[in-house]
């Protein structure tokens, strides 16, 4: 007589691995960046996730040459099952770190502009404090569910943080855009003195991807100006803004960003800081994450190692 009395078990294992191959490839949007990411084979992850498919009856990926994306089934069961799996590693970290050993995997989903002037000052103390966490910087310009992207947080500014998150400050508090041009653009066209100034110069535009050229706006003693300025090169923010500081610096026209991101230029003398009385002041960014009751280890290092940094 054959002993059944463990069957339910190793399925329930079995439906459980299949379930973690597809969240690795649906979110790595791809088999071969999936097997880097979780040391699995690409060919195990495919016989998973065709098991699965097999058993739920159900496609979860659109596979093509070019891309793998998850079907209306397949996000939803991310949607459903990718939180899940979240807190289940949190208790595995919380586990881990009560033996006193803090490790495991830490993505972060950040802009650009937070990879480039925050977390520099941030990432390298972070990594040698804790040598055994392993930290992946995803950089996206756009709006995301960090749980449905498989991030454990982000880093964006208060406008952009997504509900329902915890927030912690996170670098500079106070940043501030700035205007420049190079001293040859400025001989040729001349200073601007007020913002409505800046519809008679070339300006350099930017735009978030999908969305319209966002508006520069000025402020001088409680007078707020937003104007929308001409201009023959739009960049996209994020990825396109070094391309239109070179612009700026060969004469192309004006340029309107972080001032982080302007000051060594303004130290070599490429770019000349034009109007700093009317520069825009805003918050710093804020590190967000899910506000459930386990958060994964690798992040709560992360955590206590920024709020003692803002101390500092």
């Amino acid at each position: 007589m054959v002993d059944n009395r463990f069957e339910p078990l190793e399925r329930i294992l079995s439906d459980i691995t299949d379930v973690n191959s597809f969240l690795w490839v649906a979110r790595a949007r791809g088999f071969r960046q999936a097997a880097r990411e979780s040391g699995i084979s690409s060919s195990a992850l495919s016989d998973a996730v065709k098991r699965l498919e097999d058993d739920l009856g159900v496609r979860l990926l659109n596979r093509t040459t070019r891309s793998v994306l998850p079907t209306d089934a397949g996000r939803l069961l991310l949607k459903r099952l990718g939180p899940a799996f979240a807190e289940v590693a949190s208790a595995l970290g919380e586990v881990k770190s009560s033996r006193g050993l803090t490790a495991g995997e830490l993505r972060l989903n950040v802009p650009v502009s937070a990879a480039r002037l925050v977390l520099p000052a941030i990432v390298p103390p972070f990594l040698k404090a804790y040598p055994d966490i392993r930290l992946e910087i995803v950089t996206d310009e756009n709006f995301v569910d960090i749980i449905e992207s498989g991030c454990d947080a982000g880093i964006r500014y208060d406008e952009r943080l997504e509900q329902d998150m915890v927030a912690l400050p996170i670098g500079p508090r106070q940043q501030s855009y700035a205007l420049a041009a190079s001293s040859h653009y400025l001989a040729r066209k001349g200073r601007p003195e007020h913002p409505r100034d800046l519809l008679a110069h070339d300006c350099i535009l930017g735009r978030f991807s999908g969305r319209a050229i966002s508006p520069w706006e000025f402020e001088r003693d409680g007078e707020e100006i937003a104007i929308n300025p001409k201009g023959n090169l739009i960049v996209q923010f994020g990825g396109g803004v070094d391309l239109g500081i070179d612009a700026a610096i060969a004469g192309s026209g004006m340029v309107y960003v972080f001032e982080d991101w302007l000051k060594p230029h303004f130290d070599r003398k490429d770019l000349v800081p034009v109007m700093e009385e009317w520069w825009l002041r805003f918050p710093g960014p804020f590190l967000y994450y899910p506000g459930r009751r386990l958060v994964p280890a690798p992040l709560r290092a992360f955590i206590d190692f920024v709020r003692q940094l803002q101390k500092v």
